[in-house]
Parts: structure tokens; C-alpha cells; sequence
């Protein structure tokens, strides 16, 4: 096996100052990390990455924090004004957006595109220092789109392959961008390409070939082939998925049932509607919270029978738009309460902050209807963990067809669109007179498609991928060294 080289915009560890020249080291949980981890430890490799800290990095406390992890953690240093310039700048303030189909959010300052690329090159650097031949590269996500570009400029041969975790946008979005042609040249440097959804790569190749005319798209019933000035690039689609074991085992967990059973006492006459976001434009918090309101003036019966539990993690507190858009939600949820709330019911029940898991997985487990309807996403986890968490069987997911989950629930979830107010309130009304069996058949086969495509089938089915490239190099390498000896 390869060595695998993980390039992240951020690291699995975080840095954090602790006061008087003291630094705290924590580590990130999630999906990617523990699918990741043992790969790398495995098969051996690095990942390198930015800690979360603005300026220079303290060597001594974050070498003693990573040194038994098992593979090598590599951080990658930027300044304030590089932060504020290619994270909550091109990234968050033109990529984000418009990827997201929200062009009227989007700032193209040029400088931004240049502390972009500065970045990236910075990013390129760090690998080709650590990369051996026939290592396998991979980089993830729309911070680093540019990295294959400064990697082959300075010379590195290695197989080198990227996954954008959010959507890529039609061509008619995407033709808004500035930097259209030097952004897909730069992802084709890349030899292997991954998308969430079929949906994105049919957008990615429907840009490449009104932006690029020397690329030739070739015909293909599995992996697409793109050629391109005498190199062929590898695209498909690649959905990622869940550690479902670790949810289910989780949500079924005595700790888990306890406090499933204290919040099923607190509403006990009520079906709980679950919302969980990150404080973000793209989930569409306020179309959700303005169908709710609308399901509750139209069906009687819902109220005092039904509460919306939502909860939004704070992201990118320091992007002035992210409070603007807080107030707004804010003032829905106000709305909302102060409309229809009673002496023994609160329509609402409204949570800004971080959550502990336990309680996560017990409102996965206890709330009956999981609400999942964001404007667009690449794929959206939470439809997935609510489905993995669901051990009892009695959840319905109502789930926005914009979601990249959508293409593999479809089945059985209840889409909407979240544009669409009225629809959305008549889906709640639908979910909530679901029949017991009907939600029961619904969810053992939704449960049945999130654990199968899982998170390690996902690396598993990108690393097969990439698998006849690295023999291809590997053979190109050999046949170099037999020439030049």
C-alpha cells in the first residue's frame, strides 16, 4: 500500500491560546477523522492542515500533543490577514456562496483571489516537502482548489486526487466567478477528481466544457475520463456517508435512553420536530422556521401536538452578514412563540450553541419527525445520523430535494422544496398523521442505505479509485529510474 498524504483546510487538532504564552491542544471529532485516522495509521502517511491560530505556531505543545497519534501531523501557519483574506474572504465570502447557488452573497474583491492562491501555493509547499514518490495526495475541499496547480509547478509527479465536500454549481453559476478558467485548470491538475452527487458531476462537466475547449470530455459508463493536454483526469461521484455504528451504538446507549426518556416526559403529549443547522444562510433556518409558522395556522391540530425543537451551532461568528442572519432567525422564532405559545405550550424551543452528543443523539432518538431542509448542500450528515439514531423506527425525515442526501432517501424520505412555504407546512402536516407502520417501513430502508454506504465505504470506494493511478505511476517511475541508470 501507498503512504496517503491527508491535506485539509484544517487539521484534526486545534491550537488554542490558554493565557500568560500557554497553548491547549484539542482534538476535533468527527466523521472524516475517525475514517481517516486508521488509514493513516495503517498505512502510514501525514496530515497537514492549519491548526486554527493566526500567526506562529508554538512547535513544543502541539509536537507533544500529536506525537501518539500514529501518523505525522503537519501545521500549516497563516496570518491574521491571510485568515481574513482566503478563509472568510475567497472561501467563505465567494466559493461558499456561490457553490451554494447564493450569488447575491458573494464579494469578488481580486485581492481575495490572490491570498487565495498565495495560501494554496503555502498549502503545496508543505506537501511537496513531506510527499515521497508514490505517495497518494489527498486533498479535500473548496479551500484548497488551487493546490494541484502550485504542486505541478514545482515539479510533483505524485498521484494527486481532491474531493469537494459542498455542491459544484451549473454552469450558469458558475460562469459568475472572476477566476472561472484558472479555477478548473487548476482542479484539472488533479489526476482524480470527487464529487457528493451525480448531480454535481454532471455541473462540473457541463463547466468544463463550455469553459474549457481543449478539454475533451470522453464517453464513460463508470469513472468519466477528461483528456486534457496529453494527461487524462479521473471524475466521478463519491457520496459520503456516516460512521453509523458509532450512532446507532451511541443512541442506544443507557446514558442516551435516559435522557431520551426525561425529554419524552417533558413534551408528553407532543411529536418533536428536530432541527439541527450550523448558523449558516445556505440551511435554510428561516424558510423552515416560516413553514412551520404557516403548518400551524393552517392545521389546528397541531397546536399544543407538535414542537419544533431547532437547534444552530455558531459558525463564522466573525463574518458580520452571520449576525445579521442570527437576528433574523431570531426575530422569526419571537414571532412564532409570542403568536401561538400557551400557559402549557411553546411552539419553539430554540437552542444557539454548541450541544453536547448525548443530547444530540437523544433528540435524534426521541423527536418523530427529523427536519432536514436546507436551500442547498453538498450532502447533509444530519438527515443521516437522524436515520442512524432512529433505532426505534418511528422517525420521518423531511428532507429538501437541494440536499445531496436526497439522491440516495429519496425513497423513502419526504422531499420538499424549501422554497416552497406552503409545501413544506403541508409536508409537516403529512409527517405528523403518518402512520405507525408507514414510518416503520420508511426508516428500516433508510436505515438500511446509511449503514451500507457508511463513511469507510466511501474512503474505501475513493482509494479504489484512485488505486489504477497509483500503478500507472508507479510503472512511470520504475521506467524513469531504468532510463536515467
Amino acid at each position: 500500500m501507498s503512504r496517503l498524504v491527508l491535506v485539509s483546510n484544517r487539521l484534526p487538532f486545534a491550537l488554542e491560546p490558554a493565557g500568560k504564552g500557554q497553548w491547549r491542544v484539542t482534538h476535533s471529532p468527527g466523521g472524516l477523522v475517525s475514517a481517516l485516522g486508521p488509514v493513516l495509521r495503517g498505512r502510514g502517511g501525514t496530515w497537514i492542515g492549519w491548526p486554527g491560530v493566526a500567526g506562529e505556531i508554538p512547535d513544543a505543545p502541539f509536537s507533544k500533543a500529536t506525537r501518539g497519534v500514529g501518523y505525522c501531523v503537519v501545521p500549516v501557519a497563516l496570518s491574521e490577514a491571510e485568515r481574513d483574506e482566503f478563509y472568510f474572504g475567497y472561501s467563505n465570502e465567494v466559493i461558499w456562496p456561490l457553490f451554494h447557488d447564493l450569488q447575491n452573497f458573494c464579494n469578488f474583491e481580486p485581492a481575495f483571489w490572490q491570498t487565495y492562491k498565495a495560501v494554496n501555493e503555502r498549502y503545496a509547499e508543505a506537501i511537496a516537502r513531506h510527499c515521497r514518490p508514490g505517495d497518494f495526495i489527498w486533498v479535500h475541499d473548496y479551500h484548497l482548489m488551487y493546490v494541484a496547480q502550485a504542486l505541478r509547478e514545482r515539479g510533483v509527479r505524485a498521484v494527486l486526487s481532491f474531493f469537494l465536500h459542498i455542491p459544484f454549481p451549473s454552469y450558469d453559476i458558475f460562469a459568475k466567478l472572476p477566476q472561472q478558467q484558472r479555477l478548473l485548470r487548476a482542479l484539472l491538475q488533479f489526476d482524480l477528481l470527487g464529487f457528493q452527487t451525480r448531480r454535481d458531476l454532471r455541473n462540473f462537466l457541463q463547466c468544463v466544457r463550455h469553459v474549457m475547449s481543449e478539454a475533451e470530455v470522453l464517453p464513460s459508463r463508470g469513472v468519466q475520463l477528461i483528456h486534457l493536454n496529453e494527461r487524462k483526469v479521473c471524475v466521478s461521484s463519491f457520496p459520503i456517508g456516516i460512521d453509523y455504528e458509532s450512532f446507532e451504538q451511541g443512541a442506544a446507549s443507557e446514558d442516551v435512553a435516559q435522557r431520551a426518556r426525561e425529554l419524552r416526559t417533558a413534551f408528553p403529549r407532543a411529536q418533536l420536530i428536530l432541527g439541527v443547522d450550523r448558523l449558516d444562510y445556505s440551511k435554510g433556518i428561516p424558510e423552515r422556521l416560516r413553514a412551520f409558522r404557516l403548518a400551524l395556522e393552517r392545521y389546528e391540530e397541531l397546536r399544543s401536538r407538535a414542537v419544533l425543537i431547532q437547534n444552530i451551532v455558531p459558525s463564522r461568528a466573525e463574518i458580520p452578514r452571520y449576525h445579521e442572519f442570527k437576528d433574523r432567525i431570531d426575530r422569526l422564532v419571537g414571532d412564532i412563540n409570542g403568536r401561538f405559545s400557551t400557559a402549557t405550550w411553546l411552539p419553539v424551543h430554540y437552542h444557539f450553541g454548541t450541544l453536547d452528543r448525548e443530547d444530540l443523539l437523544a433528540q435524534y432518538r426521541t423527536c418523530e419527525i427529523g427536519f432536514v431542509t436546507p436551500l442547498k448542500d453538498g450532502m447533509n450528515l444530519v438527515a443521516k445520523e437522524y436515520c442512524a439514531c432512529c433505532i426505534d423506527q418511528n422517525g420521518v425525515l423531511i428532507l429538501s430535494h437541494f440536499a445531496g442526501a436526497a439522491e440516495q432517501l429519496k425513497r423513502d424520505a419526504l422531499l420538499v422544496n424549501p422554497y416552497d412555504i406552503e409545501q413544506v407546512a403541508d409536508t409537516i402536516w403529512k409527517a405528523f398523521r403518518m402512520s405507525p407502520a408507514e414510518r416503520r417501513v420508511r426508516m428500516k430502508r433508510m436505515r438500511r442505505v446509511v449503514s451500507h454506504e457508511n463513511v469507510f465505504s466511501w474512503v474505501d470506494s475513493f482509494l479504489k479509485a484512485g488505486s489504477p493511478l497509483l500503478r500507472a505511476a508507479t510503472t512511470a517511475q520504475q521506467r524513469r529510474v531504468s532510463v536515467a541508470s
